[in-house]
């Protein structure tokens, strides 16, 4: 009788979880049938919205309710707090799987190359993230001594970035934030945050839904410029293709006309704004200088020469993320990503490596929007079961299912299990509970590993 076909998964957020679906709803998956392992170098599964998504968007880790049903399939397992390239490498997983897809997203932060980045008070997006996030691996405390804050950027997480220090910590504090977040936050001095993008409103990448919210706090004022409301023709024409670009330059445009109100906390918008040096002195941020921009008719922009300099105490590059390079694996090192072809990793012959598949961010980049990842997923396993259906894939030595905790053990490794994620949840919840919130999150990792009830080499 035909064994089921056995997939490693590397990497637990939303991309590795997609294409396990993408599995489970194959034909194959009924005849003979797919046995899928999740490893996952957290102790705790969800990726980017556990670790990447503000505290403040329980509308995004909504999501995690729809990631939940594809982990409580029977066919699935989870190995937390397993990291790839350390704990297990491409060749031990090549000897119990017939497959395996890399899925591990993105966590750093992409360089930006102008002066005054290494000064004191420059920070990269990601770090903030994680730190407010409660990342085990990140220090438990974070400087919050500026008044003036400057974050470049105008993606979502740049929204993210300046939502959280104009926010008040006790605004926060429904939220799932641990204390030492908020106690980092009810220390913040920041009362100005200013928002630059080197381009216009019809080139912003801010979600429509994301960029209405940051009015909706009793305590921030959202301030736009008249003069930085401006289209060419390639502006308009992209108004005109793209619903979400129309409806963010609609809401640029009325806050650009509005009265500025009373609200404590300023954030300001600014456009034609391209960041071309961090001005320091003692080695520590004491500004920000751009140069402004104008548009070119096409939608890009060039330089006019003409320099602001802004008195800011503290910069967040919010300019994008990048990938961390995964050990045994070709890597682009221009895009931060694994070579590949309709999500098979190429090799620089031009072959494929045999039985080896990528999907998410690690695939194509940091871009786009959580629900983009699922059709990348549904075309890598698509090329994935071709290869399987037509005798392409490597045959492991060892694919029994016990194989694998058994070698874990002999590594003497302690992992968390997917029953080790109800525990958990459980655990998070009754810290919530006495404070009427939903849950507050575990930050240390050994503590995660206790409440998760992980599996240890002694037992």
């Amino acid at each position: 009788m035909p064994r089921p076909l056995r997939v490693a998964i590397v990497g637990a957020g939303p991309a590795g979880i997609y294409a396990a679906d993408a599995l489970l709803k194959s034909e194959a998956a009924a005849e003979p049938g797919v046995s899928i392992d999740i490893f996952e170098r957290m102790p705790a599964p969800f990726g980017l919205i556990r670790y990447g998504v503000a505290p403040d968007h329980p509308r995004i880790k909504g999501i995690i309710t729809a990631l939940h049903q594809v982990l409580d399939k029977p066919q699935v397992r989870l190995f937390g707090n397993v990291d790839y390239g350390k704990d297990v490498q491409l060749d031990d997983l090549r000897t119990f799987y017939d497959a395996v897809v890399f899925s591990t997203g993105a966590m750093f932060d992409r360089e930006l190359k102008i002066p005054g980045v290494e000064l004191d008070g420059s920070f990269g997006a990601a770090d903030f993230a994680s730190w407010y996030d409660g990342h085990p691996d990140v220090p438990r405390t974070w400087e919050l001594e500026a008044e003036k804050v400057a974050v470049l950027g105008v993606g979502n997480v740049a929204l993210d970035i300046a939502r959280i220090l104009a926010k008040t910590a006790d605004e926060l504090l429904p939220t799932e934030i641990p204390a030492n977040v908020h106690d980092g936050l009810k220390a913040n001095k920041a009362v100005e945050i200013h928002v630059f993008g080197r381009r216009g409103p019809a080139q912003a990448k801010f979600s429509p839904m994301e960029l209405r919210e940051l009015d909706h706090s009793p305590n921030i004022e959202v301030i736009v410029n008249p003069e930085d409301i401006d289209y060419d023709e390639g502006s308009i024409a992209e108004r005109r293709k793209n619903k979400q670009t129309d409806m963010v330059a609609k809401t640029l445009e009325n806050w650009a006309i509005r009265d500025v109100g009373d609200r404590p906390h300023k954030l300001f918008l600014h456009f034609f704004e391209s960041p071309v040096e961090i001005l320091g002195e003692d080695g520590k941020v004491v500004g920000l200088r751009t140069e402004r921009t104008e548009l070119d008719g096409t939608g890009n922009v060039k330089g006019t020469g003409a320099t602001t300099d802004w008195d800011v105490q503290a910069v967040y590059r919010a300019v994008g993320y990048l990938s961390d390079e995964l050990p045994k694996l070709p890597w682009d090192t221009a895009t931060g990503t694994v070579p590949d072809a309709g999500g098979r990793v190429m090799l620089e012959s031009g072959e494929h490596m045999a039985s080896t598949y990528v999907t998410g961010w690690i695939r194509r980049g940091p871009v786009g929007l959580i629900g983009h990842t699922k059709g990348d997923a549904n075309e890598t396993v698509a090329n994935l079961l071709d290869d399987h259906a037509n005798g392409r894939l490597l045959a492991p030595a060892s694919p029994e299912p016990d194989a694998v905790p058994a070698f874990l053990a002999e590594k003497g490794l302690t992992y968390t299990t997917w029953e080790g994620w109800y525990a958990l949840d459980a655990a998070e919840k009754a810290l919530g509970e006495p404070q009427g919130r939903e849950r507050v999150k575990i930050v240390e990792r050994e503590d995660m590993l206790r409440a998760s009830n992980a599996v240890t080499p002694q037992q």
